[in-house]
């Protein structure tokens, strides 16, 4: 069996898609700051390739990693020896994976129009683009689509823009998918993208929204990265940008934007999950974003969708200073997880970055807020790590229509409260 497995890791990586027969996600309990320091000394050894799915942050907060069949005897040693507990939250990561890809292959028939297009399923890029295009097609009062760059390998970033007319009105920005294998995000962007057109006037508050305000949804924000989860490599986060002086590929986006860049928080390291880039911006990803809302100039929310952990932050993450809004922003971050449970209960943890989960510099948010955009927020979606970045797609419509239920509570509070 040993070698048979063996073999088929060996395989896996020859034939196109990266295989993760008998990899396994750990979840790691460090007591105490020695024990965190440790679990850090993991993360240092590259030839361990293991993939930090939730990274040490502090003593008694869960650390998620993922570790290659290789590499786990070696992993459960160390931390055995050092007294650190962990359990097993996902056995053998390729029979999820296969689960996954059944259930795609299933519902892959070409929708001729957004009423068929199958939201309970997870898509490729062509498909979501086929869709946003269908939705235009079939709402060209409400929506139209905004080509804001080209990746880094020259494909097309769009934006759908939700307006009622009217120039230059104050809008709300929505994007999804800047870490490319947090799926559910992409697939949620669409549910809702969807939903704009069926509520607008039926819906008395979304009516009321874009009776005043666009709705601006970035459906996939890291385009090259979400292709390569779909061709060759699912776990993929980063972009596909090369770094000069390295073999390693790819910058982090959520850390490089111009908020307190090169702080702690995020990694100078090619290699590493968190790689920040040689400079702010140096991403066409995030530099066409920084443009289009600087150019704008009359964005008044401004909410990061990821996942998972199910978490709703706010600035600041490259600082501890609070930032000088943190009082409303708590507050409506309270009522917007309120609203998110009533729907099938699950709960959310909300605060600021640095305070809920770690120092993370160079994030979206933090960059927005300085802009001058009050009402900025990070969602972190289902779930809390039983599956992690592999949440069945059964899940999709329930996720997506509980966090709306957030959106939508951001949503008016910024309608009703201008500044």
């Amino acid at each position: 069996m040993q070698r048979l497995l063996i073999l088929s890791v060996l395989l896996g990586t020859v034939f196109g898609n990266k295989n993760f027969v008998g990899h396994q996600v750990l979840r790691i309990f460090a007591a105490d700051e020695a024990q965190v320091q440790k679990v850090k000394e993991l993360e240092d050894l590259e030839h361990l390739q293991l993939d930090f799915w939730r990274d040490p942050a502090g003593a008694g907060i869960p650390i998620d990693v993922r570790v290659p069949f290789l590499s786990i005897q070696s992993v459960k040693v160390f931390l055995e020896s050092h007294g650190i507990s962990y359990e097993i939250m996902i056995e053998d990561v390729q029979s999820l994976l296969e689960e996954e890809q059944k259930q795609m292959s299933a519902f892959k028939t070409r929708a001729r129009s957004t009423d068929t297009f199958s939201y309970a399923t997870y898509h490729t890029l062509d498909e979501i683009y086929e869709f946003t295009d269908l939705l235009v097609a079939e709402h060209p009062q409400l929506v139209s689509k905004i080509q804001i760059g080209n990746t880094f390998e020259g494909r097309p970033i769009y934006v759908l823009k939700f307006s009622t007319g009217g120039n230059n009105r104050p809008a709300i920005w929505i994007d999804t998918g800047i870490h490319s294998r947090e799926w559910v995000t992409q697939a949620s962007g669409i549910w809702f993208a969807k939903k704009i057109t069926e509520d607008y006037g039926q819906d008395p508050v979304l009516t009321a929204i874009l009776d005043s305000m666009d709705i601006l949804l970035e459906i996939v924000t890291n385009p090259d990265g979400f292709a390569y989860t779909h061709s060759t490599n699912r776990m993929w986060r980063k972009t596909r940008s090369r770094t000069q002086g390295s073999l390693c590929i790819g910058v982090d986006p959520n850390r490089n934007w111009d908020a307190g860049f090169g702080e702690p928080g995020a990694s100078s390291n090619p290699c590493s999950e968190t790689y920040r880039g040689k400079f702010a911006n140096s991403e066409v990803e995030v530099k066409s974003i920084v443009d289009f809302v600087q150019n704008h100039g009359n964005i008044k929310a401004f909410i990061s969708i990821h996942s998972y952990s199910q978490l709703l932050l706010y600035p600041y993450g490259y600082t501890s200073v609070p930032a000088p809004n943190h009082k409303e922003l708590d507050e409506l971050a309270k009522s917007a997880v309120t609203a998110l449970a009533s729907l099938y209960g699950t709960k959310y943890t909300y605060g600021s970055i640095i305070d809920t989960i770690y120092q993370a510099s160079g994030n979206t948010v933090d960059w927005t807020y300085n802009q001058g955009i009050k009402y900025s927020f990070t969602f972190e979606l289902r779930d809390t790590g039983r599956y992690g970045f592999l949440l069945p797609a059964s899940q999709i419509i329930p996720t997506a229509k509980e966090t709306w239920l957030a959106l939508l509570t951001i949503m008016e509070y910024t309608l009703n409260h201008p500044y």
